[in-house]
């Protein structure tokens, strides 16, 4: 069954809600930059036992946001934003229940298995989380990477899913072009998803009703879960409320 995946996301060291094909080094559009810190959102999942979720640091200055977020819910939440094999115990010692990776692994547009291979040392298979965030191309789609401004030739597909899967806890995927936008997710990404995925993964990008979580669970078999950003009410948005995400996860 889809469950809804909680997330807090850092730019700039503050939590921000921002269309993911923007961003580079100069910025990104921003859709919603909360008042509140990082602990509190995390503190807030705590209290309703939303499992699962991820804080990504998107670009420098974020470490001191995501290092209280990881100590006010510890074990409670996974970590991703330029993290390698150097750094990763740091995160998991600080709180993290997994680490997330994706730009480490890559080294001009190609995937590094010797990389795969150092980190898994560090984190094992059950506490590491590959990130494939994808953009669509000729070729379907696409892993990103660099704040998914590089597009590099790893082709997201049942090939790659199935050959990557007993070298990780989980996947994550975040659909870059739609990313941000609340225009609808990707459905036929996440009907891939559900038809090749042997672990479990969480999709985000484009959720903007409560019905994007029953859309993906009937697409997926039940086997995706969703991370819905901009369009939740704590986030800004009016689309959805946490209450209602809440009680979706209780059925």
């Amino acid at each position: 069954m889809t469950q809804f995946r909680p997330c807090i996301d850092l730019h700039q060291g503050q939590v921000k809600q921002i269309v993911g094909g923007s961003l580079n080094d100069s910025g990104a559009e921003t859709n919603f930059v909360s008042t509140h810190d990082a602990a509190y959102y995390a503190e807030l999942y705590k209290t309703h036992q939303l499992l699962g979720g991820h804080v990504i640091a998107l670009g420098p200055g974020n470490q001191e946001q995501a290092l209280k977020a990881l100590a006010a819910w510890p074990s409670g939440l996974q970590f991703g934003g330029g993290v390698n094999n150097r750094n990763a115990e740091m995160f998991l010692q600080a709180g993290a229940s997994h680490v997330i990776v994706t730009s480490y692994l890559f080294a001009d547009g190609q995937f590094s298995w010797e990389k795969l291979e150092a980190i898994k040392q560090v984190t094992g298979v059950d506490r590491l989380i590959l990130d494939l965030s994808c953009r669509r191309t000729e070729s379907g789609w696409q892993i990103a990477t660099d704040r998914w401004q590089t597009i590099t030739d790893t082709v997201v597909n049942a090939e790659t899913l199935t050959e990557l899967a007993s070298h990780c806890a989980e996947f994550l995927i975040h659909a870059a072009d739609v990313e941000g936008l609340q225009g609808g997710i990707d459905e036929a990404l996440v009907k891939l998803l559900g038809d090749a995925c042997p672990i479990p993964v969480t999709y985000a990008g484009g959720a903007r009703s409560l019905d994007d979580l029953k859309l993906v669970d009937q697409l997926s078999g039940g086997k995706v879960d969703l991370t819905i950003g901009s369009a939740l009410d704590i986030f800004g948005g009016s689309g959805v409320t946490l209450d209602q995400c809440i009680q979706w996860n209780k059925r």
